[in-house]
């Protein structure tokens, strides 16, 4: 691995989708022209654009094969999922509602939580694009840069301890961070929030405005970070391009060990591609995050690999270079040395579930919404109920990297009303799930995702319910396992750092992980490849009944697959 500082930025051949954006007059392109015209769809150049405005264009994949009475194939029907931003998952009631009012307005009648603390709407037809976006900008929340080749949602702990220094600086620093991090380009007002009869942005002309960080063509490819405490790794920091550990002395923050080049995408068939765990580089002071992020961001910017989208992430990068030179980069950007990082790692891990002291003599609550889809089916009536509890009582609400929802400040006079609401609804509380299903997530994948070879959202709860059987025959129903699930190897879900990983490879085949945790410090690695959704459990059964009887206590399964070593593991299986 080379450490050689390079001293300047080369010039290598650029991929089509560089060239585009650097020609895209600032992420303009042809997306108000496409917007008006009758089309359904938009061209594929302005389909890339649409992302960094928090835009996916999208089909119904379970259509795409439905024939007309004589036999035709019917046309493809074009959709979009908009995503909103939201640093830190911190939503008031009123933005929740609202979603659930667009979401029923303008999209498929669901709404979705991400895994990075956001919110999607599926099924929004292009002439609705514009009214969904309007929607979301009334309530004082952005689209923009949810999504493409800039910093997205920034995230952070999301458990509301109020009059709490710490988490009310971490809050803070998400939304900093985020303000100082977002795009300044004038397109998306243009597009998105101005009359149609004033929108003037079919004109070749256009004044620009000034991207002090991210220069004409924005960055190489997608940039995550997140905030988090060492006790407390519940948005998956090592996961992140960018990291900031707080180090916490006297309950405040004295500073952040930085750490960056996580990443979960791959390409099995490309070995230069591979999931990552972000790297420690530096330590700073908590005044001097924005600009060593900002220098961070710059030296991707300037060296990340724009030729070949595939390894374009911070990840390789810092691969390529090594830590020390990487260091010695930022350092140069930012006009200073930065010291090594605190000796400081993560212990622990929360779901946030259940009801807990907030410390103001309120509480919270975290609800666990299975893969993050609000919607009523049968029984478990989710949307109805989260709609009925913020009319009821309309407090903020925070969304957690574990896809689920957490209401705030509820008084103690109100907790019984709030379960009674619960319980009418069909909505579980903590002590009516597994850790094993609390733990668990899963992307889209089909029918909407473009890039899902297989099923993930529709799956993972029936993998989850046949977990939970055989955890109770062998009484491990009580042990924390988490479990990611995706539809492809682009890892939306984080599926190579869980416990248990489920990786979409071919139409219902994948590859399984074991040997990762729930506090998200280590890489899993591949227990067996290419199973049929059907064997994904039975192949987990002989590692499980191996972990029940030879396993250290209080050893993690995670941790017990990781100590044992594939090898062995494999070996139970042949």
């Amino acid at each position: 691995m080379s450490e050689t500082i390079p001293k300047t930025a080369e010039e290598p051949k650029r991929s089509k989708v560089e060239v585009l954006k650097e020609g895209s007059r600032q992420l303009r392109g042809s997306i108000a022209e496409e917007l008006s015209s009758d089309k359904g769809e938009f061209g594929g150049d302005a389909e890339t654009l649409l992302k960094m405005h928090g835009i996916y264009q999208q089909d119904d994949r379970d259509q795409r094969k439905a024939k007309n009475p004589d036999g035709t194939p019917k046309p493809r029907v074009h959709t979009f999922m908009v995503r909103t931003r939201i640093p830190g998952g911190r939503v008031s009631a009123k933005q929740f509602l609202a979603h659930l009012g667009l979401c029923e307005q303008y999209a498929n009648g669901t709404l979705r939580v991400t895994t990075r603390q956001a919110f999607q709407l599926h099924g929004v037809l292009k002439t609705n694009l514009k009214a969904s976006i309007r929607g979301i900008n009334d309530m004082l929340l952005t689209t923009l840069a949810a999504c493409g080749d800039v910093e997205r949602n920034v995230m952070s702990c999301p458990a509301p301890i109020h009059n709490n220094p710490v988490r009310d600086e971490m809050q803070r620093m998400a939304d900093a961070i985020a303000e100082h991090l977002k795009p300044r380009t004038t397109a998306y007002h243009e597009i998105w929030l101005t009359d149609d009869e004033g929108n003037k942005t079919n004109v070749a002309e256009f004044t620009p405005v000034e991207e002090p960080i991210y220069g004409t063509v924005y960055l190489p490819r997608k940039f995550k970070t997140g905030i988090a405490l060492p006790e407390d790794n519940c948005i998956d920091i090592y996961t992140q391009d960018m990291g900031f550990l707080a180090i916490v002395e006297n309950n405040k923050i004295v500073g952040y060990n930085v750490l960056a080049g996580g990443g979960m995408g791959t390409t099995p068939s490309a070995d230069k591609t591979f999931p990552a765990i972000a790297k420690e580089i530096c330590y700073v002071t908590p005044d001097q995050v924005l600009a060593v992020g900002e220098a961070i961001v710059k030296v991707q910017r300037d060296f990340g690999n724009r030729a070949d989208r595939k390894i374009a992430r911070l990840k390789y990068l810092i691969h390529n270079w090594g830590v020390p030179a990487f260091k010695a980069k930022v350092e140069e950007y930012f006009g200073a040395p930065l010291p090594d990082p605190k000796p400081v790692a993560v212990t622990g891990v929360d779901d946030h579930i259940g009801w807990h002291e907030q410390g103001d003599g309120k509480w919270f609550l975290g609800i666990n919404i299975e893969c993050g889809r609000i919607q009523d089916v049968g029984d478990v009536r989710l949307k109805t109920g989260l709609r009925k509890l913020l009319t009821e009582f309309p407090h903020e609400t925070r969304l957690t990297a574990l896809q689920s929802v957490i209401l705030c400040d509820v008084l103690p006079e109100q907790k019984q009303r709030v379960n009674a609401i619960l319980k009418e609804h069909g909505i579980k509380q903590a002590e009516d799930l597994t850790l094993i299903r609390r733990y668990s997530i899963a992307c889209p994948a089909f029918p909407t995702c473009g890039l899902a070879v297989t099923e993930s959202e529709r799956a993972l709860p029936g993998v989850i319910d046949e977990l939970e059987q055989e955890l109770a025959k062998l009484g491990l129903l009580a042990d924390r396992i988490s479990v990611h699930m995706t539809g492809c190897p682009n890892g939306c879900a984080r599926p190579y750092t869980p416990d248990i990983g489920f990786v979409g490879k071919t139409l219902g085949k994948y590859t399984i992980f074991v040997g990762g945790n729930a506090e998200g410090t280590r890489l899993g690695f591949i227990l067996k490849d290419l199973v049929v959704r059907e064997d994904l459990v039975p192949a987990l059964v002989p590692v499980l009944t191996h972990y029940k009887s030879a396993r250290k206590a209080g050893e993690a399964f995670g941790d017990f697959c990781a100590r044992v070593g594939k090898e062995q593991l494999v070996e139970l299986l042949a």
